[in-house]
């Protein structure tokens, strides 16, 4: 049954639901010093309730306990200002949860296992890169590169609804700067409504899995952010199995610079005909993106098992 646990993450107080393995689950994985955890956090704007889930019950009910969590500032997690983004704070409160998942009862310490999806695809390369007691990481429909991604961007918006986003964005920075509240945009919208992710579709999909405590606003000055964010210059630091899921037809986060960064973290590929949201449940690929997930975590952390037993 699903627990709720509080940590701290530099002060603040944050919230994660932690999903155990049932004990006849995953024999393989079990070693004397517990089993592997999964540590999860979603992408842009994203809460734990907001498709997460579905992952979550399928690799636990594999033998994987699942500790998924919110940014500071997002769904159940205290902190303010409410729903900004910080790129370098939301990392730390992914070690954060590492080290509260590692403490959990029943858990070995050092085998973590990383899993992020869209921005925390990217996140999770970060997190894990030169860390010794992370045992495999998963990352899904990737945002590696800002700047990629702000090319990308500029085929699938107008350049009304750029512009309109950029000038939020730059109202938001001076507000903040100035000591007042940021400027507030949607994280999603419908074609040439400003927003941060506003192609053809993109507004219905994330609606679908978007839980109780999602909120479809966000500070509009991300984009100065995203711009310069490279997490695809972690990659070459992973030292660990490592699965990227790439949408060969993803709008959202470049799949070109999703391939780029598992190369060069010598990580196993596997590619989805979809676009960024096709991969989460409801939808056509969620259930072999789900198995192969599972498979790869299984066939990885048995064999560190056995490695760790044999010791």
């Amino acid at each position: 049954m699903r627990q709720t646990v509080e940590f701290d993450s530099q002060g603040t107080p944050c919230e994660a639901w932690f999903y155990p393995a049932p004990d006849d689950a995953g024999i393989e994985l079990a070693s004397p010093a517990g089993r592997p955890v999964v540590v999860m956090a979603h992408g842009l704007g994203g809460t734990k309730d907001s498709g997460l889930e579905p992952f979550a019950q399928r690799l636990a009910a594999a033998g994987l306990p699942v500790f998924a969590f919110d940014y500071r500032g997002f769904g159940g997690s205290s902190g303010t200002p409410r729903q900004c983004v910080s790129m370098s704070g939301q990392i730390a409160d992914y070690r954060a949860a590492m080290t509260a998942a590692a403490a959990l009862p029943g858990i070995d310490p050092n085998r973590l296992v990383l899993w992020g999806v869209s921005l925390s695809g990217g996140h999770v390369l970060s997190a894990g890169a030169g860390r010794s007691d992370v045992a495999a990481i998963v990352s899904i429909t990737p945002m590696v590169n800002g700047f990629a991604a702000a090319r990308m961007a500029l085929r699938h918006h107008t350049a009304s609804s750029i512009a309109r986003s950029s000038t939020a964005g730059m109202a938001s920075s001076f507000s903040k700067r100035i000591g007042k509240p940021p400027v507030m945009m949607p994280v999603v919208g419908r074609p040439g409504e400003v927003a941060a992710l506003s192609m053809d579709g993109y507004y219905e999909d994330y609606l679908a899995i978007a839980g109780p405590t999602w909120r479809n606003e966000i500070d509009a000055s991300l984009g100065s952010q995203l711009g310069a964010y490279r997490a695809d210059r972690s990659a070459a630091q992973i030292d660990c199995p490592t699965l990227v899921q790439i949408a060969d037809f993803d709008r959202g986060a470049p799949p070109r610079a999703a391939a780029k960064a598992a190369f060069k973290a010598r990580a196993e590929v596997r590619h989805y005909p979809c676009d960024h949201f096709g991969v989460y449940s409801g939808q056509d690929f969620f259930e072999p993106v789900v198995r192969h997930q599972t498979a790869f975590l299984l066939r990885h952390l048995a064999r560190s098992t056995a490695s760790a037993t044999s010791r």
